[in-house]
């Protein structure tokens, strides 16, 4: 595998998995009852730490891509004085060094009594979202220009993050509404999923637009241009999301009064098609991301 395609997976697999992680904790800490929040959690504890390790992994390795491509291949991704000199030397390097402490962090957090740990992680989780905005197509600017488009990244980032990472723990909150035990602390976390999800739909679309302006100064229309075909790619997809969000929340949510069965069933194929969508787009930006801006 040649170390730009490497580093793509890498940006992939830890980008998502910080999505992920970030908005499952954040929406089972902040929004959804405990007592439902603790099931969820007991259920999902495993694949969340499966995740912050193949997230971590992802993080160790997009080093020695990195300075593969700044060197002359994988031959200097082994030279350490040139990884040294990346590390320290770079912008790429420093944003590393803000990551490799997230994911320490992200580790620790498995470690704080149980009660704790979603809230660690969500923390850390966020921090490494943020982390993100130091590299990028913001680096390119100076002064407060890059200040106000690495805040618009940020912004971006987690509410992104929030919208698609909150889907997944969603799914085994719909079924607990069957569970009568549950039912009104589900059908409470339901009800601030979507109220949330309103705010962050718009603004993932906003800041998008902005990041757009401040890139391109402009729509992305030249299909010659890869980074704007990919551009227009992931605005479509993100489009189809919110659509799909859309219809969740105003088609389907209204049935479950009527016919519970087939709403659910609905809703939960309907989550796992734009959690699928978002990690097309999450790729799609792994790409691009390292792209020329043109």
């Amino acid at each position: 595998m040649d170390p730009t395609t490497a580093l793509e997976l890498c940006r992939f697999l830890h980008d998502a998995s910080l999505m992920l992680l970030w908005g499952s904790c954040a929406y089972l800490s902040l929004l959804v009852p405990k007592a439902i929040a603790d099931i969820v959690w007991r259920g999902m504890a495993m694949p969340f730490l499966l995740i912050a390790l193949v997230g971590g992994l992802a993080m160790l390795i997009s080093l020695p891509a990195a300075t593969a491509i700044i060197g002359n291949g994988w031959s200097d991704a082994l030279d350490v004085g040139m990884v040294h000199d990346v590390l320290f030397d770079t912008t790429v390097g420093r944003a590393w060094q803000a990551q490799a402490l997230t994911t320490a962090m992200m580790v620790c957090a498995f470690l704080l009594p149980e009660s704790w740990r979603r809230h660690g992680l969500a923390l850390a989780s966020g921090l490494g979202l943020a982390a993100l905005s130091l590299t990028g197509h913001a680096s390119m600017l100076e002064g407060w220009l890059r200040q106000a488009h690495r805040a618009n990244d940020i912004l971006h980032v987690l509410t992104g993050g929030g919208w698609l990472g909150a889907l997944v723990p969603l799914i085994p909150i719909l079924r607990l509404l069957g569970r009568p035990d549950c039912r009104a602390a589900a059908q409470l976390a339901l009800r601030r999923f979507s109220n949330a999800g309103h705010a962050a739909v718009a603004l993932v679309i906003l800041s998008g637009l902005v990041n757009t302006m401040l890139i391109l100064k402009r729509l992305p229309t030249d299909w010659s241009s890869p980074y704007q075909t990919l551009l227009a790619l992931k605005i479509a997809l993100v489009a189809v999301m919110a659509l799909l969000a859309i219809v969740n929340r105003y088609v389907f949510v209204p049935w479950i009064s009527r016919n519970p069965g087939r709403a659910l069933h609905a809703l939960r194929l309907g989550s796992i098609a734009e959690i699928a969508i978002g990690m097309l787009v999450i790729g799609l930006v792994s790409v691009f991301g390292m792209l020329e801006p043109a």
